[in-house]
Protein backbone atom coordinates (compact mmCIF):
# COMPACT_ATOMS: atom_id res chain seq x y z
CA UNK A 1 0.00 0.00 0.00
CA UNK A 2 2.78 2.44 0.86
CA UNK A 3 4.24 1.95 -2.65
CA UNK A 4 0.88 2.78 -4.17
CA UNK A 5 0.42 -0.60 -5.85
CA UNK A 6 -2.75 -1.46 -3.91
CA UNK A 7 -5.81 0.75 -4.22
CA UNK A 8 -8.49 1.54 -1.62
CA UNK A 9 -11.46 -0.84 -1.76
CA UNK A 10 -9.39 -3.52 -3.48
CA UNK A 11 -9.49 -7.11 -2.17
CA UNK A 12 -6.35 -8.94 -1.11
CA UNK A 13 -5.94 -12.70 -1.36
CA UNK A 14 -3.99 -14.17 1.56
CA UNK A 15 -2.70 -17.11 -0.48
CA UNK A 16 -1.45 -14.91 -3.29
CA UNK A 17 0.29 -12.52 -0.90
CA UNK A 18 1.91 -15.41 0.96
CA UNK A 19 3.20 -16.94 -2.27
CA UNK A 20 4.39 -13.61 -3.62
CA UNK A 21 6.32 -12.69 -0.45
CA UNK A 22 7.52 -16.23 0.16
CA UNK A 23 6.35 -16.29 3.78
CA UNK A 24 3.95 -18.45 5.72
CA UNK A 25 0.41 -17.31 6.41
CA UNK A 26 0.89 -17.01 10.17
CA UNK A 27 3.10 -13.87 10.26
CA UNK A 28 1.09 -12.44 7.35
CA UNK A 29 -2.16 -13.00 9.21
CA UNK A 30 -0.70 -11.38 12.33
CA UNK A 31 0.37 -8.33 10.28
CA UNK A 32 -3.07 -8.04 8.72
CA UNK A 33 -4.75 -8.26 12.12
CA UNK A 34 -2.62 -5.34 13.27
CA UNK A 35 -3.49 -3.43 10.10
CA UNK A 36 -7.16 -4.08 10.76
CA UNK A 37 -6.82 -2.68 14.28
CA UNK A 38 -5.18 0.43 12.79
CA UNK A 39 -8.01 0.77 10.27
CA UNK A 40 -6.10 0.00 7.08
CA UNK A 41 -8.00 -3.16 6.15
CA UNK A 42 -11.08 -5.20 6.99
CA UNK A 43 -10.66 -8.97 7.22
CA UNK A 44 -13.60 -10.79 5.63
CA UNK A 45 -13.71 -14.47 6.78
CA UNK A 46 -13.32 -16.82 3.80
CA UNK A 47 -13.52 -13.85 1.42
CA UNK A 48 -10.14 -12.17 1.75
CA UNK A 49 -9.03 -8.79 2.99
CA UNK A 50 -10.52 -5.48 1.84
CA UNK A 51 -8.34 -2.36 1.78
CA UNK A 52 -10.29 0.40 3.53
CA UNK A 53 -10.88 3.70 1.80
CA UNK A 54 -10.29 6.89 3.78
CA UNK A 55 -13.44 9.01 4.03
CA UNK A 56 -13.70 12.74 4.60
CA UNK A 57 -15.25 12.01 8.01
CA UNK A 58 -12.22 9.84 8.84
CA UNK A 59 -9.94 12.74 7.95
CA UNK A 60 -11.98 15.14 10.08
CA UNK A 61 -11.79 12.77 13.05
CA UNK A 62 -8.06 12.18 12.62
CA UNK A 63 -7.32 15.91 12.37
CA UNK A 64 -9.18 16.57 15.61
CA UNK A 65 -7.25 13.85 17.42
CA UNK A 66 -3.85 14.85 15.99
CA UNK A 67 -4.44 18.50 16.83
CA UNK A 68 -5.47 17.73 20.40
CA UNK A 69 -2.57 15.36 21.05
CA UNK A 70 0.16 17.45 19.41
CA UNK A 71 -1.17 20.62 21.01
CA UNK A 72 -1.03 18.99 24.44
CA UNK A 73 2.53 17.85 23.80
CA UNK A 74 3.70 21.33 22.83
CA UNK A 75 2.07 22.77 25.97
CA UNK A 76 3.77 20.18 28.16
CA UNK A 77 7.28 20.48 26.67
CA UNK A 78 7.36 24.18 25.82
CA UNK A 79 10.02 25.00 28.39
CA UNK A 80 12.28 22.33 26.86
CA UNK A 81 12.61 24.03 23.48
CA UNK A 82 15.99 25.60 22.87
CA UNK A 83 17.93 27.03 19.96
CA UNK A 84 18.93 23.59 18.70
CA UNK A 85 15.34 22.45 18.30
CA UNK A 86 14.40 25.67 16.53
CA UNK A 87 17.38 25.32 14.17
CA UNK A 88 16.51 21.71 13.36
CA UNK A 89 12.89 22.58 12.63
CA UNK A 90 13.96 25.53 10.45
CA UNK A 91 16.26 23.26 8.46
CA UNK A 92 13.68 20.49 8.06
CA UNK A 93 11.04 22.97 6.97
CA UNK A 94 13.43 24.48 4.42
CA UNK A 95 14.13 21.01 3.03
CA UNK A 96 10.38 20.31 2.93
CA UNK A 97 9.78 23.44 0.87
CA UNK A 98 12.56 22.49 -1.53
CA UNK A 99 11.15 18.96 -1.86
CA UNK A 100 7.73 20.39 -2.78
CA UNK A 101 9.26 22.56 -5.50
CA UNK A 102 11.06 19.48 -6.84
CA UNK A 103 7.74 17.59 -6.57
CA UNK A 104 9.42 14.94 -4.41
CA UNK A 105 6.39 14.37 -2.22
CA UNK A 106 7.58 11.14 -0.64
CA UNK A 107 10.65 13.02 0.59
CA UNK A 108 8.37 15.83 1.78
CA UNK A 109 6.26 13.35 3.77
CA UNK A 110 9.30 11.85 5.51
CA UNK A 111 10.67 15.29 6.38
CA UNK A 112 7.26 16.34 7.70
CA UNK A 113 7.23 13.38 10.08
CA UNK A 114 10.73 14.33 11.26
CA UNK A 115 9.61 17.93 11.80
CA UNK A 116 6.76 16.93 14.10
CA UNK A 117 8.95 14.35 15.84
CA UNK A 118 11.25 17.16 17.02
CA UNK A 119 8.72 18.21 19.65
CA UNK A 120 6.96 14.85 20.04
CA UNK A 121 10.27 13.28 21.08
CA UNK A 122 10.59 15.87 23.86
CA UNK A 123 7.58 14.37 25.60
CA UNK A 124 7.95 11.96 28.50
CA UNK A 125 4.86 10.12 27.26
CA UNK A 126 5.87 7.74 24.42
CA UNK A 127 2.27 6.54 24.11
CA UNK A 128 1.30 9.79 22.41
CA UNK A 129 3.59 9.15 19.46
CA UNK A 130 2.44 5.51 19.40
CA UNK A 131 -1.16 6.76 19.09
CA UNK A 132 -0.35 9.38 16.48
CA UNK A 133 1.64 7.30 14.01
CA UNK A 134 -1.20 4.98 12.88
CA UNK A 135 -3.40 8.03 12.30
CA UNK A 136 -0.73 9.73 10.20
CA UNK A 137 -0.13 6.54 8.26
CA UNK A 138 -3.84 6.41 7.51
CA UNK A 139 -3.84 10.01 6.33
CA UNK A 140 -0.95 9.28 3.98
CA UNK A 141 -1.52 5.56 3.49
CA UNK A 142 -1.46 5.24 -0.30
CA UNK A 143 1.53 6.74 -2.08
CA UNK A 144 1.51 8.02 -5.68
CA UNK A 145 -1.40 10.22 -4.72
CA UNK A 146 -1.89 13.48 -6.61
CA UNK A 147 -0.62 15.90 -3.97
CA UNK A 148 -1.88 19.47 -3.84
CA UNK A 149 1.29 21.52 -4.18
CA UNK A 150 -0.29 24.73 -2.87
CA UNK A 151 -1.41 22.88 0.27
CA UNK A 152 2.03 21.49 1.01
CA UNK A 153 3.56 24.95 0.61
CA UNK A 154 0.91 26.37 2.94
CA UNK A 155 1.87 23.72 5.49
CA UNK A 156 5.48 24.91 5.43
CA UNK A 157 4.25 28.48 6.00
CA UNK A 158 2.28 27.26 9.02
CA UNK A 159 5.42 25.55 10.27
CA UNK A 160 7.29 28.86 9.97
CA UNK A 161 4.64 30.62 12.07
CA UNK A 162 4.74 27.79 14.61
CA UNK A 163 8.52 28.09 14.90
CA UNK A 164 8.28 31.88 15.22
CA UNK A 165 5.83 31.49 18.13
CA UNK A 166 8.20 29.09 19.91
CA UNK A 167 11.16 31.42 19.36
CA UNK A 168 9.12 34.33 20.74
CA UNK A 169 8.20 32.29 23.83
CA UNK A 170 4.49 32.54 22.99
CA UNK A 171 3.06 29.22 24.19
CA UNK A 172 -0.58 30.11 23.53
CA UNK A 173 0.08 31.08 19.91
CA UNK A 174 2.23 28.01 19.27
CA UNK A 175 -0.55 25.71 20.50
CA UNK A 176 -3.18 27.71 18.59
CA UNK A 177 -1.17 27.51 15.38
CA UNK A 178 -0.75 23.77 15.67
CA UNK A 179 -4.18 22.76 16.98
CA UNK A 180 -6.51 25.42 15.54
CA UNK A 181 -4.85 26.02 12.18
CA UNK A 182 -2.42 23.31 11.13
CA UNK A 183 -4.63 20.42 12.33
CA UNK A 184 -7.95 22.21 11.93
CA UNK A 185 -10.27 20.45 9.48
CA UNK A 186 -12.27 23.64 8.89
CA UNK A 187 -9.10 25.63 8.14
CA UNK A 188 -7.78 22.94 5.79
CA UNK A 189 -11.07 21.66 4.36
CA UNK A 190 -10.72 23.26 0.93
CA UNK A 191 -7.38 21.55 0.37
CA UNK A 192 -8.48 18.27 1.95
CA UNK A 193 -11.46 18.00 -0.39
CA UNK A 194 -9.35 18.96 -3.40
CA UNK A 195 -6.81 16.31 -2.43
CA UNK A 196 -9.41 13.58 -2.12
CA UNK A 197 -11.21 14.57 -5.31
CA UNK A 198 -7.94 14.28 -7.22
CA UNK A 199 -7.20 11.00 -5.46
CA UNK A 200 -10.57 9.52 -6.40
CA UNK A 201 -10.12 10.62 -10.00
CA UNK A 202 -6.63 9.09 -10.14
CA UNK A 203 -7.89 5.80 -8.69
CA UNK A 204 -10.68 5.62 -11.26
CA UNK A 205 -8.14 6.21 -14.00
CA UNK A 206 -5.79 3.52 -12.69
CA UNK A 207 -8.60 0.96 -12.51
CA UNK A 208 -10.01 1.87 -15.90
CA UNK A 209 -13.23 3.33 -14.47
CA UNK A 210 -14.52 6.46 -16.17
CA UNK A 211 -16.79 9.01 -14.53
Amino acid sequence: MHAGNILPNSTLNLNQISDHLGISKTPLRDALIRMEVEGFVTIMPRRGVVVNALTIQDVKNFYQICGALEGSVVASVFDRFDGRHIAVMRQLNSEMRAAVHREEFDTYYKLNIQFHDVFLNLSDNPMIRTMLMPLKRRLYDFQRRPYVKEWELRNTQEHDQFIDSIKAGDLADAVRMLRDVHWSFSEQEEYIRAFHQRDAKANRSRTGIRS
